[in-house]
Parts: C-alpha cells; structure tokens; sequence
C-alpha cells in the first residue's frame, strides 16, 4: 500500500504539489491506430474509466471530444496536423519531441475550477515503444490520464487504488497542498 509521502511524491513536480482529477464525463477519441488495436484501446478505456466512478459520455458540450490521443510513427507526422500549435498551446513542439527523442508526451487543460478539462496524449510508435503490447500501453496510457501524476505511473494494483481514492466525490477536483496526499491515503483499502 502506497503512504501519504508515497502519495505525495506521485503529484509534486519542481516542490509544487498538484492532484487533480476529471470534472467532467470523458469523451476519448484515439486517430492513428489500426481498427483492431482500436477496440483495445477502447475496451481498456472504457475498464478504467469504470473502475475510477468516472462517466463516459458521447460528446464534451464545449469539445466535442475531451481525451485526445494521437498515434503516429514519426513526430514529423504532427507537423502535418492542421491548427497543432492552437490545439496544444506550444509551439515548435514536434522539433522540441524529436530533439528530446520522447516516445510519448500528454499535455492537460484544466476547467476553472482546476479539474481536468481535456488531455491529450501523442505516442511515437515508431521508437521504444514499437514493440509494446496494445492493452499494456492502452492501461498505461489511461491510468496516466485520469490524475495529474508528476511523474511518469506503471500500471498496477496500487495506482489502480489511488485512482479510485482520487475520484472519492467527497474529495475535491483540485488539491494544492500535501496533506490532500493523507486523505488518499486514508481512502487505500488495507
């Protein structure tokens, strides 16, 4: 079981502590991939969504769709992605994920009340990560979705927990502070 410093190192980046989750019901939408990893990513999705209590929906009101996830074998791909730097808010970030040669990158957009709006998440399939299996990668890429984790998460029993500690409707969408980690915590099964 994963302790409150545990916890807390899982969401403080740069001394900066920062837990959020969706506000909102997720609509996923997955460009790149073939129609048969396709289903994988979307059964995998679909799991992890129900085991956090978080809604899926057809379409966002203000988005249309709200968790973004785009494959391609080559960053150069994006470069041929119309509006990319409006969509993500950087610019020159393909050359910025050639040049760091990064196999996946996920940027987050927060409502007003900093819960999670949108994420979008790009994966280089054409490096390391040429070779993942689809529902492993699909686990990973969802789990590392639904909370503003600092650092990269593998999948596993207890961040599956944390997850669902994290989406507890007594619980705010936001927590600045360390001591949100204790209330986790405390929401761990033993």
């Amino acid at each position: 079981m994963l302790d409150p410093d545990q916890i807390a190192g899982l969401f403080t980046r740069d001394g900066r502590f920062l837990c959020a989750r969706w506000g909102r019901p997720v609509v996923p939408v997955i460009f790149g991939l073939a129609d048969e990893t396709l289903d994988i990513f979307r059964a995998v999705t679909r799991a992890a969504l129900a085991h956090a209590g978080l809604p899926m929906a057809e379409t966002d009101p203000e988005m249309g769709a709200n968790m973004l996830s785009f494959f391609v074998r080559d960053w150069q791909e994006l470069a041929d992605m119309p509006d990319l730097e409006r969509l993500t808010g950087q610019g020159e970030l393909v050359a910025r994920l050639t040049t760091q040669a990064a196999d996946q990158y996920r940027i987050f957009r927060f409502d007003a009340d900093g819960g999670i709006r949108a994420c979008m998440n790009f994966v280089n399939m054409g490096g390391g990560l040429a070779e993942a299996h689809p529902a492993g990668l699909a686990e990973t890429m969802v789990m590392r979705s639904l909370l503003t984790f600092a650092r990269d998460v593998e999948p596993s029993r207890q961040v599956a927990d944390l997850i669902r500690a994290a989406y507890d409707p007594a619980l705010p969408v936001v927590a600045h502070d360390e001591s949100h980690a204790l209330r986790l915590a405390a929401r761990l099964p033993a």
